[in-house]
């Protein structure tokens, strides 16, 4: 029988309360859109896939896309207010709207996009609770490598750049069954 991984993805997330929560605070801040990204689905589908607890995020990435406040003090507001009602979580806030002059590319249209440049395949994934309590998800690059357990770099991505980060991540010590792709690990 073939595996759904579209229905394993939303079940996995669904079924997590922790990650639930989370996204209701998110929900809640009434952001255009607005999404966790990054370490928050990869590390629960790699964990999973590997039968481990769950691993420690360096940080909850949330985006949004707000081209009108597209002030870095605006992140930092909403960055403080998390960390001011939720002082146990490490938050990261960014507006997807004006990362494009950081990461030298062309103006991004809206959070899809944006993370269309993210480094691998695997981590250019996000969530969000919708106001029925359901789970939408944004995959360019889709769910597959992520089931898989593999790890590449987004089309889009410099690949000087993926090498160091993966050296630096070390993510095989934690998920030995990754199969990373782009460059042979020395």
């Amino acid at each position: 029988m073939k595996r759904n991984i579209k229905a394993d993805f939303l079940n996995s997330i669904e079924n997590d309360n922790w990650m639930i929560e989370i996204l209701k605070i998110i929900r809640d801040l009434n952001l255009n859109d607005c999404w966790i990204g990054a370490g928050f689905v990869r590390n629960k589908i790699w964990d999973e896939e590997h039968k481990i607890t769950r691993t420690k995020l360096n940080d909850i990435d949330v985006i949004y896309f707000d081209s009108v406040h597209n002030i870095k003090e605006f992140d930092i507001a909403i960055e403080n207010k998390l960390k001011k009602n939720y002082p146990k979580l490490n938050w990261s806030v960014k507006n997807q709207a004006r990362m494009h002059v950081r990461n030298n590319h062309q103006e991004y249209a809206n959070c899809k996009e944006a993370i269309s440049f993210w480094p691998e395949t695997a981590t250019a994934i996000a969530v969000r609770l919708n106001k029925n309590n359901k789970i939408e998800y944004i995959a360019p690059y889709g769910l597959n490598d992520l089931f898989n357990l593999i790890v590449k770099p987004t089309p889009k991505f410099n690949l000087t750049t993926y090498k160091n980060r993966l050296a630096k991540k070390q993510w095989k010590e934690k998920w030995s069954k990754l199969i990373i792709e782009g460059f042979e690990l020395h």
